[in-house]
């Protein structure tokens, strides 16, 4: 098993672009919604359901059960947990609901406590919030952000104070622009006030070290379709064995739980209560090969590469006349996101398709409480990635600045 922490070296931009087949046909800026994946991630899924196709799904599982269970060794390993703390799931908003609906169901929420947020929490986690609280008669809680656009930790630690918090739910990177979170110091703040923790790292994980023992979460979540390359239809979360054992997660099923007679049920201990029984064998067969391409660049490395090129994409954009970048201060991860004068992001997106380059666009609802005024309710989005290239910046540049002329 490599270690996600170590830097195994410089990346071979050559060589991981030779080994991603989509880079020969476009210029894939939009990593933040979907990476594109290697030959050899698509074709661990493509062998899985030829074999399925040739002996029976259930029969094929169990010829990779070691595989899988190796999936969930990796996972733990790039997330610095402890082997056994971490589960693939479906999505990201998949692990979310498992682990706020089973720590609701556990009992741990109740009538006139908080839920604590940031303002650049995701429309999924915060609408899940807001569900719980309908059902519980608790309320959110959301905490300022300071001048950087990052969560205010001053006045975190005072409601974190307050004796009335249920538990706090901190993001990571925003999906709509790219500041950074103090997201240890979070984790600090919470361990003092005894308040449990839970880590929207949907955004960072595959592109930013990762460590949860470190940061002090007692749940985090992300997807296997950005950073780490993985197919769509995947997820991880990470739960703390002891923590886990308060936590009822709805859907149970016989991998979760046990059945013990006509009027009882146990769930089984620490995460395997998180476990489904019906799963996408090939797609989590994929995610545990991308998991460990990452795991052989090395987690350093990848944020190194991704991080100089964001912060290049950042510079040339904003040496374009009527061009505005809107990601903050202080740290800042792979996501670029900005405006054009006299050009909407829609007409930047369809633009630079044309051009062959992948952007996105953040608009208000995924991202409610922070893309507000002074802030625009719509802007470009774009996230390169280590395989990614200079040249490539550059064709989106040209782009934003045939438009910002024109």
């Amino acid at each position: 098993m490599v270690d996600s922490r170590v830097v195994a070296g410089p990346i071979d931009v050559d060589a991981e672009r030779a080994a991603t087949p989509g880079c020969a046909g476009v210029v894939h800026l939009n990593n933040a919604g979907a990476a594109l994946p290697t030959t050899t991630t698509v074709e661990a899924m493509v062998e899985h359901l030829r074999l399925e196709e040739t002996m029976g799904g259930y029969e094929a599982a169990a010829a990779v059960a070691d595989r899988l269970a190796a999936l969930r060794s990796s996972a733990a390993c790039l997330l610095g947990a402890e082997d056994g703390d971490v589960v693939a799931t479906g999505s990201d908003t998949q692990s979310w609901t498992k682990a706020l609906w089973g720590f609701a169901l556990g009992g741990r929420i109740g009538p006139g406590q908080w839920l604590v947020a940031d303002r650049i929490a995701y429309d999924s986690h915060y609408l899940g919030l807001l569900q719980v609280c309908e059902l519980t008669g608790a309320t959110i809680e959301v905490v300022p952000s300071a001048d950087d656009g990052t969560i205010d930790l001053e006045a975190l630690t005072a409601v974190l104070g307050s004796g009335r918090v249920a538990l706090a739910s901190i993001t990571h990177i925003g999906a709509h622009r790219g500041l950074v979170n103090p997201v240890a110091e979070v984790g600090a703040a919470c361990r003092v006030a005894g308040v449990p923790y839970f880590l929207d790292a949907c955004q960072s994980i595959g592109q930013l070290p990762v460590d949860v023992g470190h940061l002090g979460c007692d749940v985090a979540t992300t997807t296997g379709r950005k950073w780490l390359r993985g197919p769509r239809g995947t997820g991880l979360l990470f739960v703390r064995a002891a923590f886990a054992e308060h936590l009822r997660p709805p859907g149970i099923g016989g991998r979760g739980a046990l059945w013990d007679d006509a009027d009882h049920y146990q769930y089984r201990p620490g995460t395997e209560r998180f476990v489904d029984f019906e799963v996408p064998i090939a797609a989590y067969l994929g995610l545990g090969v991308a998991i460990d391409h990452a795991l052989a660049l090395g987690i350093d490395a990848i944020a190194e590469q991704v991080g100089h090129l964001a912060d290049r994409l950042r510079d040339d954009l904003q040496a374009v006349d009527g061009v505005a970048v809107h990601d903050g201060g202080g740290p800042r991860s792979g996501i670029v996101t900005f405006t054009v004068e006299g050009a909407s992001p829609a007409e930047v997106k369809e633009v630079a398709s044309a051009a062959g380059v992948n952007v996105s666009i953040s608009e208000a609802p995924a991202a409610r409480l922070d893309m507000v005024d002074p802030h625009p309710t719509t802007k470009v989005r774009a996230s390169p990635h280590y395989y990614n290239t200079e040249g490539e910046l550059a064709r989106l540049v040209d782009v934003v600045g045939s438009l910002a002329i024109g």
